[in-house]
């Protein structure tokens, strides 16, 4: 990182800038403080862009569309003003080096496993990018961080607002440099051709080559930046040191027909259990923590003001509208121009390049969240707040999940087994139940002396017997419903606010309302399934962290749906069995009628207990799996 110069502003849109990190194509990029101690990147466009009436037009455009990619796996837009003299966009900012820096600095090449990990990481970062209807155009080693839970990629769908001014420019910029980075461009960006999701998948081969042998796959610009290019779309890549199941991924994804190139679906498949538990070499992991200690003991540069420094007149912008935000990872488009020595920068100093403090992480276990800003406060339910069909909120147009302040998230494993041990009971219970049930059935039919509607049922044999079992079962339910209905709804709060941490902003209702609504009428009979489905989606590690618009993986919910149907069914059986006892009956005609709605509703609670068991259990392992990291 560079000390800011005398032409640097000092501040730009509230945020106060600690040093510049570097320069790309676009513009500069400075590495900044909120006004309640966030650490943030801010970019600040060049001045020949911001002229430029049809870049401004689709600058403004890519920063709506990336406002609706998910913080997991990229690096969300907290706040921008693209209507200032000089247009700023302002991100989160990440502790962790980027690949490049990891791979020609730090450690090398790196091992089979972590690059396997790698390309997880990244796929589910193109898949956020994708859904959100951008595409990235420049991914490369330089755009992608290194964190201890995973990659994260910066720098995604501003570059189209770039690629306009180009193409207005006749295909080149002011200096002359093509849009895209040498070596990590695909075929149909080497040609001029329309770039489609597909020139990712390309981009993403490139990459994980160059992480697994430390070399790009199509050679280096010595020889000239036309040679390069005319490798990259007419010769074969060279794919020496890899081998196996990662040789067949990359070489598939750097097939020279897009058409031909594994689509993100496919690629999670292949990818998706490969990011579970430690990841990096053990060099790299100790990196991140000196890395990540440096940068608490950095400074403000002018702490002893007390006050902010007014914008530089025709420099920056003033703050435009606040935009919702995540917590994630942002960096400049390339490396300062004279970046610092790896290990030469001192304890008050933030670490060159790309580092910054800690972010969420997808499945954050018991984690101090940074300061909430103003826009980071979670807007209320309203019109097109829930994505249909998936179980999950969609998140509309600018409006990316808020961090929220949050509960810790902690682990329901001991509620989860105090809930299968009473529901177990109450298994039990209810089979004996039906058994005493089926004798008193059997006992009120077989007996011929009584007319129906009219006799005693005092006269029937074993009447005594009979009552004082249904009533001990009916004590014993009692006893075990009553402990079983406060340990669900413990339990039932404690996913609720786990899944909030899995999935910030995107579950209905608050966790107390959650919790509330089982013994609220009316609201019992949608409210816990609408929760449930939120959490059950947000738990499960086969849909990490969407929070695209459009089609994206759904978690299946059969065992979800069937429990619900069975609980409803249970629950009007239940009520309508449950208002008196067949003791209580005028005559044996009516103690029958009783007596079978009983044993319906014991029958129908059998399958119900067996599947709510199998439920809390599933749901329980989901979530300790995400908060152990496995999931």
């Amino acid at each position: 990182m560079e000390r800011l110069s005398a032409g640097d502003p000092r501040s730009i849109g509230g945020f106060r800038l600690l040093g510049r990190l570097g320069e790309g194509g676009m513009g500069r990029v400075y590495l900044a403080r909120s006004k309640r101690g966030r650490t943030v990147a801010v970019k600040v466009v060049k001045n020949e862009l911001a002229r430029q009436p049809d870049f401004r037009r689709r600058f403004a455009q890519e920063i709506t569309a990336a406002r609706r990619v998910g913080e997991a796996w990229t690096a969300p837009v907290l706040e921008a003003d693209t209507e200032a003299e000089t247009p700023w966009v302002a991100t989160g900012y990440i502790a962790g080096p980027s690949l490049a820096q990891v791979v020609d600095e730090q450690y090398g090449p790196l091992p089979e496993r972590s690059v396997s990990a790698l390309a997880s990481g990244l796929v589910r970062a193109l898949r956020d990018i994708h859904n959100a209807g951008l595409v990235h155009r420049d991914l490369k080693p330089s755009n992608i961080l290194i964190t201890i839970d995973g990659p994260r990629v910066i720098d995604f769908g501003i570059a189209r607002a770039l690629d306009s001014a180009v193409q207005s420019a006749g295909g080149l910029t002011s200096t002359g440099a093509l849009v895209g980075s040498p070596g990590f461009m695909s075929p149909e960006q080497v040609r001029g051709q329309q770039v489609t999701p597909a020139s990712d998948i390309f981009c993403l081969g490139a990459v994980l080559a160059y992480a697994a042998t430390g070399r790009m796959p199509f050679g280096t610009a010595e020889s000239g930046v036309h040679a390069l290019l005319f490798r990259i779309a007419s010769e074969e890549p060279e794919l020496s040191g890899l081998s196996g199941e990662l040789y067949d991924l990359v070489a598939a994804c750097l097939n020279k027909d897009p058409a031909q190139r594994p689509g993100l679906e496919e690629l999670t498949k292949r990818t998706e259990d490969e990011l579970a538990g430690p990841w990096l070499p053990g060099e790299v992991l100790a990196q991140l923590g000196r890395h990540a200690v440096q940068l608490l003991d950095s400074e403000d540069p002018d702490t002893e003001t007390g006050s902010i420094p007014a914008v530089n007149p025709g420099t920056t912008a003033t703050a435009g509208p606040a935009a919702p935000a995540a917590t994630a990872a942002a960096a400049p488009d390339a490396p300062s121009s004279t970046p610092t020595p790896p290990g030469s920068y001192g304890p008050s100093t933030p670490p060159p390049g790309v580092y910054g403090p800690p972010a969420s992480t997808p499945y954050p276990p018991q984690a101090q969240q940074p300061p909430q800003q103003p826009w980071q406060q979670q807007p209320g339910p309203g019109p097109g707040a829930f994505q249909q069909g998936n179980g999950m909120p969609a998140a509309g147009p600018g409006t990316p999940p808020p961090a929220g302040r949050r509960r810790p998230a902690m682990s329901p494993r001991k509620l989860g087994n105090s809930v299968i041990v009473f529901l177990s009971l109450l298994l039990v219970v209810e089979m004996i139940g039906m058994f005493v049930h089926s004798m008193v059935s059997t006992a009120l039919g077989d007996s011929s002396r009584y007319a129906a509607g009219s006799s005693d049922l005092r006269s029937v044999e074993g009447f005594v017997a009979l009552k004082s079992a249904t009533v001990t079962v009916e004590v014993i339910n009692g006893l075990i419903a009553i402990p079983l209905i406060v340990l669900w709804t413990m339990w039932f709060w404690r996913v609720r606010v786990n899944a909030e941490t899995f999935a910030p902003g995107r579950i209905r209702y608050p966790a107390g309302t959650a919790a509330a609504a089982w013994f609220l009428p009316v609201c019992n009979l949608f409210i816990p399934k609408q929760v449930l489905n939120d959490v059950w989606t947000a738990s499960n590690p086969s849909v990490p962290q969407w929070y695209g618009q459009g089609p994206r993986p759904t978690a299946r919910r059969a065992l979800v749906n069937w429990w619900w149907i069975l609980w409803l069914s249970w629950f009007f059986t239940g009520a309508v069995a449950s208002w008196d006892s067949w003791y209580n009956m005028d005559g044996t005609e009516s103690a029958e009628d009783m007596v079978a709605l009983v044993l319906f509703s014991e029958f129908v609670s059998i399958p119900a207990t067996i599947v709510a068991i199998l439920l809390v259990n599933r749901l329980t392992a989901l979530q300790d799996g995400r908060l152990s990291g496995r999931g």
